[in-house]
């Protein structure tokens, strides 16, 4: 058998674990006397050749355990089966096999312009040269050499080491024999040699239940089912449409006996079936994409592509999804480009280097969540996080994305101290690179996913959050309206004996209420880290804060924009959120909770079905004050109008504990039918009101040439249409 030629330097770099171009050593290799097949594996004594029906032995290399050569007159498709250890294996050499990734996905992955960048990246179970196995590729530029490791190679980074593609920093193998449900790290060496912690897939579809992070191969699969859905969504997502969003984190809503979380496919009976009677439009989830630590409730995320493996695979989380459309309910995901964690196999200095991140915490570490900032200038962080978007649009079919903490994206001195921030280029304080990031996305989004929506959380004045990207903003199609919610909440804590010297607080609103599209946000924010709940926060005897969370209800769905409740707060649950266990719906059994949750049953269907309510959330003409100053009595009364031929309604609020009989001014002649009253004895109220309708005087009162006397309970939501 002819003398093998491998250099003795490249033999002892791969056996060494250090060769950075694998691909040039290992395989079948063309020489002038024929081929020469290579292989390393550690723990083989012996190898044989299979060709076909044939096998021959192949020679050790000299000096180096697990290393062999094979001289063959032509090349030809073979296997290899090893001995070592008294035991016997057979398996195909993954380095016979070319490259998966083509020239075109070579320059959109160096340009940073792979929009679907998840189907280059990441691990796809594949038939790939006439042989079933798993496509791994992963971006680290700069690392030296980057390997799979897993249960199949006994975590050995030597054993599988990867395909280095060009100038685009990224790697990539084809394994032959692996398949779903495989688990897997990255083994990198950065810079200088160093082997790194092992990394998780940033582009894995699957993961290990937590505590433990490796990625695991997934197959995105399901049949879909809501083709309906899908043709009419557009309509739903309007600025027109009925929008009442129902706030979930999925671990904590219920639980299964023996204080299981709920699986995708109990949430798909379940939580949609409770969320359509009750109302709702849509479901928000907390974040699902993977993440390692339950407490953060999915904000610091580490596999941005792979569904929590908490509830189910991809393929029941898509049943969950597709659960919801047929019900009828749009399925919302919160998005986090903002940050990630610093846990080692995250993202973070994923090659050795400051890859994802700023090298300079100035700009890549958040001080107030311990968390590390992408660094969006870079092409491939944009794309990337582009991309991830365009994922769950398309995959999983989610209908909309409420991206996280967008203050901090847009802010480089978010939550600094002057020397603590770099200025952009300008001098300035914008985040010009993370501007371009939402925008980009938005843009995408929209462009490639007909019918979607896009909502930010933005807690400052940044101009043009919701105005279209092609007009100078940033593309959103929503932006949660946080000066609203923290205003009158702050009202509706304050004993009413105190609130006639914060009556603007209700009001202010409607000064900028039209300058974005505006959800008004109620969210997982206002209950947690003792702030109560939201009928701990309200005052007065237990009596009284019902009357009064039942008011702000009512005050809530009768003002312009779109709708947020987060779980629990539909039933006025007593204890503030706990991710760690179930609501209390327990509480149910008792009338003041069951009465709460039947009154939002109530303005959601009445929101739904009332045009004047919702066609003019974010427009001007859907609006006018009655009487917006009468402080000391703490009544507000508003009327909301629709399109022309659309019955407007008069909402007006008592914000004391008094019965008030209250002269209202009413824009048109006749009679108005009570069709809401928080007071109501089925929502827990005292049933007082106006049963049989009120009849307008030619008194004109409030600027209207028309009035009539109204009751008004105590801590009390009237809502009058007229007949």
């Amino acid at each position: 058998m002819a003398e093998t030629t491998l250099d003795r330097d490249a033999a002892e770099a791969i056996a060494g674990g250090w060769h950075g171009d694998p691909f040039s050593v290992l395989g079948p290799h063309k020489l002038a006397s024929g081929w020469e097949v290579r292989a390393f594996v550690p723990g083989a004594d012996r190898l044989w050749v299979i060709t076909g029906k044939a096998e021959a032995e192949a020679v050790p290399y000299p000096g180096i355990p697990g290393l062999f050569t094979y001289a063959m007159g032509r090349k030809a498709n073979y296997g290899f089966r090893a001995e070592g250890h008294g035991n016997t294996w057979e398996f195909d050499d993954a380095y016979r096999f070319g490259p998966v990734l083509g020239e075109m996905d070579e320059y959109l992955l160096g340009e940073g312009t792979h929009r679907r960048l998840w189907q280059a990246l990441g691990a796809h179970v594949m038939v790939h040269e006439g042989v079933q196995g798993v496509h791994f590729a992963v971006w680290a530029p700069n690392a030296e050499r980057v390997s799979v490791v897993g249960d199949f190679n006994v975590w050995d980074g030597r054993r599988n080491p990867m395909r280095r593609r060009g100038a685009t920093g990224v790697w990539e193998i084809f394994i032959p024999g692996l398949g779903e449900g495989t688990v897997y790290k990255y083994e990198l060496k950065g810079p200088g040699g160093a082997v790194l912690p092992l990394k998780a897939d940033p582009v894995g579809f699957g993961s290990e239940h937590p505590p433990a992070n490796a990625s695991v191969v997934r197959t995105i699969r399901g049949d879909w089912q809501d083709a309906g859905w899908m043709e009419t969504r557009a309509a739903k997502h309007a600025i027109d449409a009925p929008i009442s969003v129902y706030e979930v984190h999925l671990g904590s809503w219920r639980r299964a006996p023996g204080d299981r979380m709920l699986s995708y496919l109990e949430l798909a009976e379940q939580l949609v079936d409770y969320v359509a009677d009750m109302g709702f439009t849509h479901i928000e989830c907390l974040p699902v994409s993977e993440f390692p630590f339950d407490g953060s409730w999915g904000y610091q995320p580490v596999g941005m592509f792979a569904p929590t493996i908490r509830h189910g695979t991809p393929e029941e989380f898509r049943a969950f999804v597709d659960a919801a459309h047929r019900r009828g309910l749009g399925v919302i995901l919160d998005w986090v480009p903002g940050h990630f964690p610093t846990d080692p196999h995250g993202l973070g200095r994923f090659d050795g280097t400051a890859l994802y991140e700023h090298e300079d915490p100035r700009e890549g570490f958040h001080q107030d969540w311990n968390t590390l900032i992408y660094n969006y200038g870079r092409v491939e962080v944009k794309n990337y996080l582009v991309s991830n978007a365009l994922y769950w649009l398309e995959e999983y079919h989610i209908d909309g994305l409420r991206v996280d903490a967008v203050a901090s994206m847009l802010y480089r001195d978010y939550s600094r101290k002057h020397g603590e921030w770099i200025p952009n280029k300008d001098g300035g304080r914008e985040n010009y690179e993370a501007i371009d990031v939402l925008r980009t996305t938005n843009i995408t989004a929209y462009g490639e996913v007909p019918g979607i929506m896009t909502i930010a959380e933005e807690s400052t004045a940044f101009p043009g959050v919701s105005r279209p990207a092609n007009w100078g903003g940033l593309g959103f199609g929503f932006k949660w309206n946080m000066g609203w919610m923290n205003d009158t909440l702050s009202y509706m804590e304050k004993d009413p004996i105190y609130r006639k010297y914060h009556h603007g607080q209700m009001t202010f609103g409607l000064v900028y209420a039209w300058s974005e599209n505006y959800i008004l946000p109620i969210s997982h924010d206002e209950v947690v880290h003792g702030k109560g709940s939201m009928l701990a926060k309200m005052p007065g005897t237990g009596w009284e804060k019902f009357a009064n969370l039942r008011a702000y209800y009512g005050f809530m769905w009768a003002h312009p924009g779109k709708k947020l409740l987060f779980m629990g707060q539909e039933f006025a649950q007593g204890a503030e959120w706990n991710h760690n266990q179930s609501l209390d719906w327990h509480q149910l059994d008792l009338a003041e909770h069951r009465g709460v949750q039947r009154l939002v049953r109530d303005l959601n269907r009445l929101y739904r079905e009332t045009p004047a309510l919702h066609v003019n959330d974010c427009r001007t003409e859907g609006f006018d004050w009655i009487e917006a100053h009468d402080a000391e009595a703490g009544v507000f009364s508003w009327v909301r109008k629709g399109r022309d031929g659309d019955r407007p309604v008069v909402a007006v609020v008592n914000m004391t504990p008094l019965d008030r009989s209250y002269r209202l001014g009413l824009p048109q002649a006749g009679t108005w039918r009570e069709i809401l009253n928080t007071d109501a004895e089925v929502y827990g109220g005292g049933n007082r009101g106006n049963l049989g309708g009120v009849a307008t005087e030619k008194t004109p009162w409030h600027g209207q040439t028309q009035s009539a006397l109204v009751t008004l309970p105590p801590l009390s939501a009237v809502y009058l249409q007229q007949d």
